[in-house]
């Protein structure tokens, strides 16, 4: 009986998950048509959008810190720098440790090491919250790279370390004049993180970030672990930027600190608060249209502008530079997101919950909010069948 149970209860509910499955289906097999389809009609896009998806990467693992948690973390770079090293250590000839590795376990010890170094960020942070939190992460996002530039016998200091192991699949290595290979192989480990995280956020310690992220003093008095979770929402949203650091290196073959500044934990940051806090699939979008903008669009944009200028005689456009402004738009961005739709433009059904909470109807309710309303619907039908005199005495 309790097969049959389970068999009817997934009938009723597959349904529900193939339409939820549809639109991530649709994605995946577009990624993985894309290089067809740009060779086909002669974009050119795979070079840059392989740092697309790199980026994109980073902002899979803040959304872990910011959008699931909670915490407002301003120095991820420091991540994303040290992933980078730590695969260029363990793969570059120039490195001064005595032995070597491939990449692919290269890789794997960087998603460690970030982690463990999101463990060491995690302890002096533990007591802190709001604006306090934000001036730690900060510190720690400048002092990273300066220790890089400043051990220039082990690091290369401003040389910065070339070259880098590049990844090796049945014999064929991957280089510079193969985007393509490049592209899936970001693709993939896009794919393992999703998977990583979605699974993550469905547990129990998913269940605790979230909230922490909602109320803090209410999740300690229901027995979470708040110093714990904190340190693991660290831990986990650093390892993912090793990823990220690990084939940044191996694509570019040259790190230097200077390329793990201030902006680009903005500009990740800009990405999960556009694509949605909390939700996976809304920080993707968001990473892709602020990084395709910054990589190619503002480019082609300023282009476009420079020649309606030239063809209308409106000098103003012609003046007009989008790419060395980009830095003004992000900020822009940020400010009218957080006016305009501060849950970002796809957000988990739960965080717009909590941004709408003092809504009379709010647009999207959580779990508890729909049982209530189903419960009153259930007893409005039931009065309204009642005899009028029995209701009425």
């Amino acid at each position: 009986m309790s097969v049959l149970k389970g068999v009817a209860s997934w009938g009723t509910a597959a349904p529900d998950r193939r339409r939820r499955a549809i639109p991530f289906v649709i994605a995946v097999v577009f990624a993985l048509l894309y290089p067809f389809i740009d060779q086909a009609i002669g974009l050119r896009y795979i070079d840059p959008m392989v740092s697309i998806l790199i980026l994109v990467l980073l902002a899979l693992g803040l959304n872990i810190v910011v959008g699931i948690a909670g915490l407002l973390d301003l120095g991820y770079a420091a991540f994303f720098a040290i992933g980078a090293y730590t695969a260029a250590f363990l793969t570059s000839p120039a490195s001064p440790l005595p032995y070597r590795t491939n990449f692919w376990i290269a890789m794997a010890i960087s998603f460690f090491v970030a982690m463990i170094f999101g463990v060491i960020l995690g302890i002096p942070v533990l007591r802190l919250r709001g604006d306090y939190l934000a001036i730690v992460t900060l510190g720690f996002g400048e002092i990273v790279p300066r220790i890089f530039l400043n051990l220039d016998s082990i690091t290369g200091g401003s040389k910065g370390i070339n070259p880098i192991g590049k990844p090796s699949i049945f014999g064929y290595t991957l280089d510079a004049s193969n985007p393509v290979g490049w592209y899936y192989l970001v693709i993939c480990v896009g794919i393992l993180s999703i998977f990583l995280i979605n699974r993550m956020l469905d547990s129990r310690l998913g269940r605790s970030w979230m909230a922490l992220r909602e109320d803090e003093i209410a999740a300690a008095s229901n027995g979470i672990n708040i110093m714990g979770t904190k340190m693991l929402a660290f831990a986990m949203g650093a390892s993912f930027s090793g990823f990220a650091g690990s084939i940044f290196a191996a694509r570019f073959q040259f790190i230097d600190p200077f390329r793990f500044d201030f902006t680009i934990s903005v500009m990740v940051l800009a990405m999960v608060i556009l694509g949605g806090l909390g939700n996976t699939y809304g920080v993707i979008i968001g990473g892709i249209i602020m990084a395709s903008y910054d990589r190619f669009l503002a480019e082609r944009l300023t282009g476009w502008l420079h020649a309606i200028g030239n063809s209308t005689g409106i000098e103003v456009l012609t003046r007009i530079d989008l790419l060395n402004s980009r830095l003004f738009i992000f900020g822009a961005a940020l400010i009218l997101t957080m006016l305009l739709r501060p849950e970002g433009l796809f957000p988990s059904r739960r965080r717009a919950a909590e941004l709408h909470a003092g809504e009379e109807e709010p647009e999207v309710f959580d779990g508890g909010t729909v049982l209530e309303q189903e419960r009153q619907t259930l007893y409005d039908v039931e009065v309204a069948q009642e005899p009028t005199g029995e209701h009425g005495t």
